[in-house]
């Protein structure tokens, strides 16, 4: 395979609010364009098709929250089914900023609220295991993804429940995809699919593909696509760094 050139970057994330992102600092180094595009969007489940599960939020004492889309959707349905949580509930929450978003929906100063640390899901995990013998938690997630937290809760015996509050759905991308890209980079298993969903005959060709965790990674293989870019790496924690050191060594090539 002849050396690739990269004049071009499409993150199927939607684009970031403000100039400071380090997306934009990457194209300015390296003189590309980078591109975005969410490929998914969440539509909240309905308070009738939440009720289906049976599951009984007042049975639980605490939540997980790992984004601000299942804070919003989880008191959107607790508004509609005329669910009054518990003020002993506690919250667990993937960062900070998400455990902050919460005084949207109750008395922060006066509630139980925990984060990760550094906002990984490790860090998330860490925490949890110190509340795991004490508490029944409430995982809320999309219909369909079995997340890192789920494997961790059957693992360590923790008392839990799956709650659907959102599906994930394609979007469409018919007009993005008339650009030619050189790189396009995932960060769901959802997303592999949506370009699929526009093609299902999508041949790769010289386009390089981006991952960002493994279940990503291995949803880009699975597809029979060769993944180019791989990320979080030893030496590359986030999808920007990882695409930084490829184009790094790309440049070294001359």
């Amino acid at each position: 395979m002849e050396k690739p050139k990269i004049s071009n970057i499409l993150i199927t994330q939607p684009r970031p609010e403000t100039e400071k992102s380090p997306y934009f600092d990457l194209a300015k180094k390296h003189n590309i364009t980078v591109d975005f595009h969410a490929f998914i969007k969440v539509e909240g489940l309905s308070g009738k098709e939440f009720r289906k599960q049976k599951v009984d939020i007042l049975e639980y004492t605490a939540i997980i929250f790992t984004s601000r889309g299942a804070v919003d959707h989880f008191f959107r349905i607790c508004e509609e089914l005329k669910i009054k949580v518990s003020q002993d509930m506690k919250y667990f929450c993937i960062t900070e900023a998400v455990a902050l978003y919460l005084q949207k929906f109750i008395l922060y100063r006066k509630r139980k609220v925990f984060f990760s640390a550094d906002g990984s899901t490790q860090g998330l995990l860490d925490i949890i295991g110190k509340h795991k013998h004490h508490e029944k938690f409430i995982l809320p997630l999309s219909d369909t993804v079995k997340n890192d937290i789920a494997q961790f809760f059957i693992k360590a015996n923790i008392t839990y429940v799956e709650a659907a509050l959102y599906r994930t759905v394609s979007t469409d991308i018919s007009e993005v995809m008339k650009n030619k890209y050189d790189v396009i980079v995932f960060f769901s298993p959802f997303s592999v699919q949506t370009l699929f969903d526009f093609d299902p005959e999508f041949s790769q060709g010289g386009t390089l593909f981006g991952a960002f965790g493994p279940t990503t990674s291995k949803a880009v293989e699975d597809k029979g696509l060769r993944l180019d870019i791989k990320a979080p790496a030893p030496n590359a924690p986030s999808m920007v760094a990882a695409l930084e050191a490829y184009l790094t060594e790309l440049a070294k090539k001359g």
